[in-house]
């Protein structure tokens, strides 16, 4: 069943337009493969982008049924199964029952696993300030609160389209 194109409206700022063409170049640069490969390589943590960003997922929220981490990353559930089953092998999540649900059970991190995400996070954060060496505190400041704004904003949106609430903005 097709889908209806989303409405556009008529006249787009030429600010959005640029804004838009570069969250695509951060976008192609951040999701490379060599640079999930190098970042892991210098956290010294062995796992592929989807392991990697399903530890984030959990590391960013309270304790999550895997339906609703799938959810939250846009994939299907049996992707998540298999990832989930990886990351607790490694010992890096753990499962726990529901307290809600006792039949059902909720993935959260183990202390080797909020270690994998705070050593991926330093070494991401180092790659950035290398990267923004040449910028000044204020503009960096700046940068940060725009970039929270709108995230917060885009989940709204993405909220208000398909009728949910949007979940909080994890802050580390």
């Amino acid at each position: 069943m097709p889908t209806e194109p989303l409405p556009f409206p008529s006249a787009v700022s030429p600010e959005v337009i640029e804004i838009e063409r570069a969250l695509t170049r951060v976008t192609y640069l951040s999701t490379r493969a060599r640079m999930h490969d190098r970042l892991m390589a210098i956290a010294g943590i062995p796992l592929d982008r989807a392991a990697m960003a399903l530890l984030r997922q959990v590391a960013d929220s309270e304790p999550q049924r895997p339906g609703e981490l799938a959810q939250r990353l846009g994939v299907e559930a049996s992707h998540v199964t298999r990832t989930v089953q990886q990351l607790q092998k490694a010992g890096y999540v753990t499962r726990a029952p529901d307290p809600d649900d006792r039949r059902a059970q909720r993935i959260q991190l183990t202390g080797t696993g909020r270690d994998a995400v705070d050593r991926v996070r330093e070494a991401g954060a180092r790659g950035l300030q290398l990267a923004l060496d040449g910028w000044g505190q204020e503009d960096l400041g700046r940068l940060a609160v725009l970039f929270h704004r709108m995230v917060d904003d885009f989940l709204s949106h993405a909220a208000d389209e398909e009728g949910e609430r949007p979940a909080p903005a994890p802050r580390d």
